[in-house]
């Protein structure tokens, strides 16, 4: 992990609830598709690599095990996009709004 978030690797992520670490994440992705929307692939890139660090960020922390078999297909999903291979045909809305509903839950 290339720890793009330093300080929310060094503990501060596992202090936020499990909503707080999806919303977060769903914001990324939100910027992924709005770079997507501008035709920027770079900046568009790095947002979803910022999406996928919080998420293994998320799926290290021992108090979510409970969620690790959904976290893990998220994550499969988003690597998927972020190289473009395009086999689950989900779009980044589709993983934005699934984020969202566990930030919602609260």
């Amino acid at each position: 992990m290339s720890a793009i978030h330093q300080e929310l690797a060094q503990g501060r992520w596992q202090k936020m609830s499990f909503g707080q670490q999806m919303g977060n994440i769903a914001s990324e992705i939100a910027r992924a598709k709005h770079w997507l929307a501008k035709g920027d692939n770079e900046q568009e890139k790095k947002s979803a690599e910022r999406a996928h660090e919080l998420l293994s960020l998320t799926i290290a922390d021992e108090s979510r095990l409970s969620y690790l078999k959904e976290l893990t297909r998220l994550r499969t999903i988003l690597a998927d996009a972020l190289v473009g291979a395009g086999q689950y045909n989900i779009s980044w809305q589709n993983c934005e709004d699934y984020c969202l509903s566990f930030l919602l839950a609260e």
